[in-house]
This record gives structure tokens, C-alpha cells and sequence, in this order.
């Protein structure tokens, strides 16, 4: 297993992380415990409520840390996806219909709660195609593992036998972090009641290693659903019995022979504890990265379960799927707020790291974002570039002065501007669509021109004097020629940029105005200050 010698100096989160397991294998290899020659992968999903950009985020960097970690190692390798669909669902999911009826089997793991949308075999079946549906669409490459299908078909029995045979060490290392009060009763297994079917409501009373079984008693009303009493005796083994949270990330690991998995910062401490119960069994926990929750625009974290956060369909409306990821890929381990203010800044930004992409035939290019977003085109040996001055911000500044609908009309000022935007026009005219959108609802309805104060009138008036008397159109020349305005007229620049951001564009903000004015056309613009001032 020998590093690429041209990717020793490649130094994004991706490739540290790839770096990471390299070490693991080598740890392996010295101790003879690899269960695989190839390298897994693995993401897990909790299958109670609908796929979301969270669940898009996790699977994209765990994709981006595999081809970091092929490109070092030349290894093949596999990513399971992987549902808790044995899990009981601990409360019924605000935007789903028909909750009543969900109600009803509170308790109930996942894949026993009947398809409240009537589509499917099961609550789970839904949101497992949901879930496959939605990886499917973005051409995600992965295995779907059920937990029902690995419990109840007998993948899981070794595991759970080996975690009854260490029971005391696995409740040595997870009742520490317990109330008190929860300590003593505290079990990794969780019976599923022969009677009633519910997971929630049972307790372990007594466990038989030799036998590989324990005897339970269904006693635990759970979330005002009552429990049936049942006592019983059964196998850990065949999905009669599922492992809690903690030790259910451990049994996977230890089962699978899983070498790397992501998640949220808000489960550091579980993983940790997984950990632990990993190598009481014997085995070798994987390397991972926690990442940082999405913030909505009040800074809460988005909530799958009610609905709330910005949705990828939303996202889309607005930017190109490449937007999204390069957002996602930028310094997982710090909290960001996904809201739409950040989508024309994210798409000029993933543009930018595309053009320098296409510019760069060096090893290190594969630093750049856009050797992970565009990956399969890299691979496949497509051009990965983008040769156009043409930005989402410009093209919004362009769409507001315009006041149009109308995409031809916004080509026409483009190709006047910039003639080589044909060479990207796929791209741009993308953009130009997506920009109509954004500047109709969220730019139009927050517009607030305002005239020059008095302190400001020279410098306009030079400026204006200028652009009459200009007859070239070099972005450069007219933003020397703005700034200069200002300069011999000793007003603050910022505060003088800002005016004729107020009163050509009604925001507080805005381009270059070289760039705008070369842009939108000399004499445009002296007749949209016109307008302005008569307004």
C-alpha cells in the first residue's frame, strides 16, 4: 500500500482524513484483524422522518473523503448506507399525514409501523425507498444496509452473541454516563415483547450467555402508550432482540469491519463510548470526522423532524447542485448558517475554485474543491472549467437594473459586456435562470433607493461629467474615474459607493461599479441616474 508520492503535499480535509485511515490499516495489518481486504465506508440514517440536506452534506463528505483516500492508496473500496429501521419510533414526526395512525404503534420498531403515506409495506419501506430515491438522484455510489434485514436475517447474531458474552463490560462502559437511577436496570439489549410487538416498553430481567438468551418483561409505558405486561424468555439473535443506540453504532462496526464514518458533533460522545464497546469485543473502531450542525437563519439547528431549514429543493431553485456542495465542503467542523443569503456568494465562489481548476494542470489542483464536487467529469477525463468574468452577483445587479423577466434581454447586455460568455453558456444561462428567480423574491421586495445627500452632489456630478464625456468601455478606467470623484471631492469612499449603490441598484451594496457601469452600457447608465434623481 504505497502513497502516491505526487499526493504527499495534498493537504485538504479530505485527504487528512484519508490519511487517517491509512494508519488504521496499518494498525490492522500488524494485529491480523482486517475482516476485508477492501476499505468500507459507512453513513447511517435514522429512517423517522424524510431525507434532507443533512443526510445530502454526510454522504457527500463521506464521498469526498473516499476519493481522497482511492486517490492515496489505490485500494478499492465500499460505502455502505445504512438505515435503523429496527429502531422504535420514540415520537410521531410533525410533517408527515396520517399521525393518528402512527400514534397508534408508538413503541414499535420503524419496519412493524404500517406506510402512513399507503405506499409501502411499512413506515420504514417508505422512508427507505425515500431515502434510496433521493441518494439515487445526486448518483451517489453505495449499498443500502437495513438494520430489520441484518437483524432478522442473522448478520448481526455474532455480534450480538459476542456483546451477551462481554455484557457486564459493555454496561461497565455505558452506565457511567447514566443518572444514577437509570444505572442498575440499564441493558444494551432491547427485547422486541412477543406480545404486543413494542421495542420501547420492554426491560431485561435476567440474561442467559450460555444459551445466548435473556428473559424480559414489557413493563415501561412509554410516551403515554401503555406496555402489555408480557414476560418471556428469547435468542438475542434473529431479530427477536435489537441493541440500543450506543452499542447498536458499535455492533455495525464490529460486524462490518467498518474503517470510517462521519458525524454530527452533537453524537462526539457516543462514538466515543461505540469505541469503547468495539474493542471490548475485540475489535478495531473506525477513523471519523465530526462535523458542525447547520444553523437556520435564527442560528437553531435545522430539525428534520419539523420541517424547518432551508430543503435542497430550495436551494435549488436558486443555485446549481455544485453551489450546495461547495458550501457543504467548506470547513465541515465549523457551524454555518444554510439560509438563501449565502446561495449567490456560494455559487461565485464555486465558480472561481472552477476556474482556477481549469487553469491549473499541476497535482496540487487536486486541493481544490471542485476536484471533489466534479469528480465523476474528472475522472472521465471532461474539462473542469470555467472561462467567463460573468458572476451569479453580477448577473443579480444586471437582472435589478433591467427590471426584466425576460432571459434574452439579460444574454443581450451579457454578450455586449463579455463575447467569450458563449464559450460557458450552458453555465451562465443556468445562472441567468436561477438569477431571475432569486432577484424575484428576495431582491425586489427588499429595494430601497434613496437620493445622494447634499455632501455627495459633486462627486456625482464629476462622475457624471466623466461618463458624457467618456467614449470607451474599460471597467478599470470608470471605477479609477469613480473613485477619483470622491477623492477630490474628500467624501468617505465607502459612504460614497454606498449612494450610488442606494440610488442606482435600492440596496446598501453592490458590484464594482466599473464592472456595472461597463456592463449595463455607459449611456444606460447615465440615463438610469437620470431616472433616479426624477424619481
Amino acid at each position: 500500500m504505497s502513497q502516491d508520492p505526487l499526493s504527499a503535499d495534498l493537504n485538504s480535509w479530505p485527504f487528512e482524513e484519508a490519511r487517517k485511515i491509512l494508519a488504521k490499516i496499518e494498525r490492522e495489518k500488524k494485529r491480523g484483524g482486517r475482516k476485508h481486504e477492501d476499505v468500507l465506508f459507512e453513513t447511517g440514517f435514522g429512517p423517522s422522518g424524510l431525507p434532507h440536506i443533512g443526510t445530502f452534506s454526510e454522504v457527500a463528505r463521506t464521498l469526498w473523503v473516499r476519493y481522497a483516500f482511492e486517490q492515496l492508496s489505490g485500494m478499492k473500496t465500499r460505502l455502505y448506507a445504512f438505515s435503523d429501521d429496527l429502531d422504535g419510533l420514540r415520537k410521531v414526526p410533525e410533517n408527515i399525514p396520517n399521525q393518528e395512525l402512527i400514534l397508534e404503534h408508538l413503541g414499535k420498531p420503524l419496519c412493524d409501523i404500517p406506510d402512513p403515506f399507503g405506499e409501502h409495506e411499512s413506515f420504514s419501506g417508505h422512508m427507505n425507498a425515500k431515502l434510496r430515491s433521493f441518494l439515487d438522484s445526486f448518483g451517489f455510489e453505495y449499498e443500502f444496509k437495513a438494520s430489520s434485514d441484518q437483524y432478522r436475517g442473522g448478520e448481526f447474531n455474532e455480534g450480538l452473541l459476542k456483546i451477551l458474552e462481554n455484557y457486564e463490560a459493555v454496561r461497565d462502559i455505558i452506565t457511567p454516563t447514566l443518572r444514577k437511577e437509570n444505572r442498575e436496570a440499564w441493558s444494551p439489549f432491547f427485547p422486541i415483547c412477543q406480545n404486543c410487538g413494542k421495542v420501547n416498553s420492554t426491560r431485561v430481567v435476567d440474561t442467559h450467555p450460555e444459551a445466548g438468551e435473556l428473559s424480559y418483561i414489557c413493563d415501561q409505558d412509554y410516551r403515554n402508550t401503555p406496555s402489555c405486561g408480557h414476560e418471556g424468555r428469547m435468542p438475542v439473535t434473529d431479530g427477536n432482540t435489537k441493541v440500543g443506540w450506543k452499542v447498536d453504532w458499535a455492533l455495525r462496526w464490529y460486524v462490518f469491519g467498518v474503517d470510517y464514518e462521519m458525524y454530527g458533533k452533537d453524537l462526539i460522545e457516543s462514538a466515543e463510548l461505540s469505541a469503547k464497546i468495539v474493542t471490548a469485543l475485540g475489535g478495531e473502531p473506525p477513523e471519523g470526522l465530526f462535523y458542525e450542525m447547520f444553523l437556520d437563519e435564527n442560528g437553531q439547528k435545522i430539525s428534520k423532524s419539523v420541517g424547518k431549514g432551508l430543503t435542497i429543493d430550495q436551494w435549488l431553485e436558486y443555485g446549481p447542485l455544485e453551489s450546495l456542495s461547495w458550501f457543504i465542503f467548506q470547513s465541515p467542523q465549523k457551524a454555518k448558517k444554510l439560509h438563501f443569503d449565502v446561495i449567490p456568494q456560494s455559487v461565485d465562489k464555486y465558480l472561481k475554485d472552477r476556474q482556477e481548476f481549469g487553469r491549473d494542470d499541476s497535482d496540487a489542483r487536486m486541493d481544490n474543491p471542485a476536484w471533489f464536487i466534479d469528480h465523476d467529469k474528472v475522472v472521465a477525463g471532461e474539462t473542469v472549467d470555467f472561462e467567463s468574468d460573468v458572476t451569479y452577483s453580477m448577473l443579480l445587479n444586471l437582472v435589478n437594473v433591467l427590471g426584466t423577466d425576460d432571459k434574452q434581454i439579460v444574454w443581450d447586455y451579457l454578450l455586449r459586456y463579455d463575447d467569450s460568455a458563449r464559450n460557458n453558456e450552458a453555465v451562465i444561462d443556468d445562472m441567468i435562470v436561477r438569477a431571475l428567480r432569486y432577484n424575484r423574491d428576495f431582491v425586489v421586495p427588499t429595494l430601497e433607493y434613496a437620493l445622494p445627500e447634499e455632501e455627495m452632489l459633486p462627486s456625482l456630478a464629476q462622475f457624471r461629467a466623466f461618463l458624457e464625456q467618456y467614449e470607451g468601455n474599460d471597467a478599470d478606467e470608470i471605477q479609477n474615474a469613480c473613485y477619483q470623484a470622491g477623492k477630490d471631492h474628500g467624501v468617505k469612499l465607502g459612504k460614497w459607493f454606498a449612494t450610488l449603490y442606494r440610488l442606482l441598484l435600492g440596496q446598501k451594496r453592490g458590484p464594482r461599479i466599473g464592472t456595472f457601469v461597463s456592463l449595463y452600457g455607459v449611456q444606460e447608465t447615465l440615463d438610469l441616474i437620470e431616472r433616479r434623481l426624477a424619481e
